[in-house]
């Protein structure tokens, strides 16, 4: 109690020092006018304002129309979207009250953050911040998290990036690839990425693909979710594409440029690779993170690295396709501690072996990645359990997506993950026809079918096996019992998986089956663990028995 009282004391001073000016910041919005016509509602998916529009497709993604200035742009998105940002906030907002149920610890969490972001506000720009603002003024009204409605949204923009700094060893496991050259079939530039963020699975049910005109700038198309302005996966008019993964850095004392806005950026001003790289140098980030960024006009890809500290460009030379997963690979980190504890001690490096052995197979055309994001078994095919992060289809995507600049072309996963039906969009036709149409702006003929395996017992069993994990995880916590029945029903539900047999094995231990969990724990060292830190939990449960057991 002590220790929590000086805690709390602390953090009340921490947050009352210098973050009065970030609190009271907000955008000169006196310069712009925004045109107030009312949404007009068809129906409950599909909705117009003036030339803009939001419909949801067949295939259940939501496509977003909008155009103006920052505070247009942002009054419109809000309008149009206003349930869904909505939705959104109380998904966010449900997960961060389970993950913090208490209501101390909240109040810590809000105090901490607050002087943690206490800088933020420097380093968004004022179109940015504009836009956010119009955006904010639809969120809803119940969630007094950091204050208004603004400075919610605007820590929102940054959720990613803080939740990444501050559980750096559960970094997601998101994987890109792109080829061009002799490795695809015309020889034009192909990208393909998984977007492997998980807030939950209501979070990636309304995908939203938007289609946005700047006042300034290139038109774009991003795939994210409602009240999100910042660009996770995206394509410009000019063919430029930019994608994130997450890399390993030590925690870092001060938020500054969401890494969403610095892809933002680029993809509405750079047209070039030059560019992009132009435009990534001036701004500061706060998490470490891989852009890849395509060009229609390059014909190839690169990877842009930007940490707190260092900043590197890789480039392959004498090959025509570059991988990323969640390390990096230019001379700037070659020394760097974190960087290759990455290598040795996550998942990072075999994924990215798995996606070099893909690609040797064949020349790849858009249906060739979208399998390549769907492959869910490990190097040389070995089964490795479904939800395996070692895998490039972890099944918890948010999205998945394929680029062919050249062409304009996009591909956008649908759900489940990226088992869905990939829905083809092209950007020419979109901005040319968007007005006033009330059907889907995608195109039906090019549509890449779903995964059979969507439709298998194997996958229904997958399903089942989530939710049981996570019913299990709580009995073991809470020092409740299973049944013998309950946990061999448990692990045939994915029995190529070390997770099942390392929970099975947790709980004999704690109810002190030593021989029994000794068996678990050594089942699940004989599959492929994702971690070395996950292997050395195994083995410490294996040492502890054999010493009770003697």
């Amino acid at each position: 109690m002590l220790y929590r009282l000086i805690l709390v004391g602390l953090i009340v001073v921490l947050s009352s020092c210098g973050t009065k000016r970030s609190i009271k910041d907000r955008p000169d919005i006196s310069q712009y006018t925004i045109n107030d016509s009312s949404r007009i509602a068809i129906n409950d998916t599909l909705f117009f304002k003036g030339k803009n529009s939001l419909r949801k497709n067949n295939f259940g993604q939501w496509e977003l129309v909008a155009s103006g200035n920052p505070l247009e742009l942002g009054n419109t998105i809000g309008v149009l979207s206003k349930e869904l940002i909505i939705k959104q906030e109380e998904l966010f907002f449900n997960k961060l009250n389970t993950l913090v149920p208490s209501k101390f610890k909240q109040y810590l969490l809000r105090k901490f953050l607050t002087w943690y972001g206490r800088k933020m506000y420097l380093h968004v720009t004022e179109e940015y911040k504009t836009e956010i603002y119009g955006v904010s003024k639809y969120g809803s009204k119940k969630y007094k998290f950091l204050g208004d409605n603004y400075l919610k949204t605007l820590f929102l923009h940054s959720a990613h990036d803080i939740g990444h700094a501050f559980q750096d060893l559960a970094l997601v496991g998101c994987s890109s690839f792109a080829v061009w050259g002799e490795n695809t079939k015309d020889g034009n530039l192909i990208i393909a990425r998984n977007f492997d963020f998980y807030a939950g699975d209501g979070f990636s049910e309304d995908k939203l693909i938007s289609f946005i005109q700047p006042e300034k700038g290139y038109k774009y198309m991003a795939v994210s979710w409602a009240g999100m302005i910042g660009v996770m996966s995206g394509m410009n008019e000019k063919g430029l594409t930019v994608t994130i993964n997450a890399g390993k850095s030590d925690i870092p004392l001060v938020a500054k440029t969401p890494i969403s806005l610095v892809t933002r950026e680029i993809i509405q001003y750079a047209s070039t690779i030059k560019e992009a790289i132009a435009i990534a140098k001036k701004r500061e980030v706060f998490v470490s993170e891989s852009i890849m960024v395509g060009s229609a006009i390059d014909n190839k890809a690169i990877l842009i690295e930007m940490s707190p500290d260092k900043f590197g460009v890789f480039e392959v030379t004498n090959s025509s396709k570059i991988i990323c997963s969640n390390h990096f690979q230019s001379k700037v980190y070659k020394d760097d501690k974190n960087n290759n504890k990455a290598i040795i001690e996550s998942h990072s490096k075999y994924r990215f072996d798995r996606m070099e052995e893909l690609l040797k197979e064949e020349k790849i055309t858009p249906e060739k990645a979208v399998a390549i994001l769907r492959n869910k078994e490990g190097i040389n095919d070995l089964q490795i359990g479904y939800g395996n992060e070692k895998a490039l289809n972890q099944l918890l995507a948010h999205h998945s997506i394929v680029f062919q600049p050249s062409g304009k072309m996009v591909w956008v996963s649908s759900n489940p993950y990226q088992l869905g039906a990939f829905v083809a969009f092209q950007l020419d036709s979109v901005f040319a026809n968007s007005n006033q149409k009330t059907s889907s702006l995608s195109i039906k003929e090019l549509v890449i079918k779903k995964d059979l395996f969507v439709n298998s017992e194997a996958f229904i069993k997958y399903e089942t096996f989530r939710i049981k994990k996570n019913e299990i995880e709580k009995i073991i916590e809470e020092k409740e019992s299973i049944s013998l029945k309950t946990l061999n029903n448990f692990t045939s539900l994915n029995h190529d998986f070390w997770g099942v047999y390392y929970l099975a094995g947790k709980y004999y231990y704690k109810n002190k089956y030593y021989k029994a969990a000794l068996l678990q724990f050594e089942t699940a060292l004989s599959k492929e663990v994702t971690t070395a830190i996950d292997k050395q939990k195994i083995e410490s449960y294996i040492t502890k028995i054999k010493r009770k057991i003697k």
